[in-house]
C-alpha cells in the first residue's frame, strides 16, 4: 500500500511547499533573466508557487508517512 498523507500534515506542510516554490521561481526566473529569459515578479512568483506547492507538498508528505512508518517498524 502507498503511503499518504493525512489531510492535517498536508496541511502543515502546505504553506512551507508553498513558500519554497514560489522563492525558488522567483530566484530561477532571476538566474534566467542571464539568457534573456523573463524576469516573474515576486507576485507571480507567489502565485506560481501556491499552485506548484500542491504536487510538491504531496511528495514531501508521503516521504514524511514513509519515514514514519520505518521509524515504527512497520
Amino acid at each position: 500500500m502507498k503511503p499518504r498523507p493525512s489531510i492535517r500534515l498536508f496541511a502543515a506542510l502546505y504553506p512551507f511547499g508553498a513558500g519554497a516554490a514560489g522563492v525558488n521561481l522567483f530566484f530561477a526566473s532571476l538566474l534566467g533573466g542571464w539568457i534573456g529569459l523573463p524576469h516573474l515578479t515576486p507576485w507571480q512568483a507567489a502565485a506560481w508557487g501556491l499552485f506548484l506547492g500542491l504536487p510538491a507538498t504531496w511528495v514531501f508528505g508521503c516521504h514524511i508517512v514513509r519515514l514514519m512508518q520505518r521509524a515504527d517498524g512497520t
